[in-house]
């Protein structure tokens, strides 16, 4: 589809924006694209166009904690994520456009409301069982087939069963470069990934890697607090707007 020379910078800026938070925090391509790309972009192109950057930015800041990969603990949620991505990319191909912005614009206001409400203070809420962590993988999985969103959910949850940042990365990040690597092969077969998806992505995927490389660079350079609270701020003013152009 043409862009003209506004809608081409929000869709780049949003893709440098994305690319940054992804190497920065290991997830978060979805969640800080989306809002934009929404405005500017087809409904329906959007999951496809941040599945393909999400796993373009995972490969550049999966480097920075590749040796500290805990494979051990991540296999229940690519088990779950195996059943989950397949049924998120059914469900994506059912949902109409306005009701795709609206599901998305939601989690983004829940996912800012309970990082305001502290989630990470919530460690040790939850026992770790391989059984809840698979749905868990399940839920995200579902989530990464239908709009690109695999890594908040677990991140959530290892947030609620304790441990540090750290660990805590070493789990969601290879579990988010599994599922949306799925996702991508699923869409592709299902004819989700077209030429004009495609077109837009190499458009894209400069801006993503270059944005994943300085903040995979950044990662342990600056402070998060400041860096959280912007992010933060930003995804609930984008899903915000999404939830008020469904209800008006």
């Amino acid at each position: 589809m043409p862009l003209d020379g506004m809608l081409l910078a929000v869709v780049m800026a949003a893709a440098l924006a994305a690319g940054f938070t992804s190497g920065f925090a290991g997830f978060g391509t979805g969640l800080v694209a989306s809002g934009a790309w929404f405005h500017a972009l087809p409904a329906g192109m959007v999951p496809p166009l941040v599945v393909l950057t999400s796993v373009a930015a995972q490969l550049v800041g999966i480097a920075m904690v590749r040796k500290s990969f805990d494979w051990w603990r991540v296999r229940p949620f690519l088990a779950g994520g195996l059943i989950g991505v397949p049924v998120g990319v059914a469900a994506l191909q059912a949902a109409s456009p306005a009701l795709l912005k609206a599901s998305v614009g939601a989690f983004l206001v829940a996912y800012v409301l309970f990082q305001w409400l502290g989630g990470d203070r919530f460690g040790g809420a939850v026992r770790r069982r391989p059984l809840a962590d698979g749905a868990v993988g399940a839920g995200g999985g579902f989530l990464g087939g239908f709009a690109g969103l695999s890594g908040p959910l677990p991140l959530v949850w290892l947030q609620l069963e304790g441990g540090r940042p750290d660990a805590q990365r070493a789990v969601y990040q290879p579990f988010n470069l599994f599922a949306l690597s799925l996702a991508a092969l699923v869409m592709g077969v299902g004819g989700r990934i077209d030429s004009g998806v495609l077109t837009v992505a190499a458009a894209c995927l400069p801006a993503t890697l270059v944005g994943a490389w300085i903040g995979a660079r950044c990662y342990r350079r600056v402070p998060e607090a400041g860096f959280r609270r912007v992010v933060l701020g930003l995804l609930l003013a984008s899903g915000l707007v999404l939830v008020g152009q469904f209800l008006l």
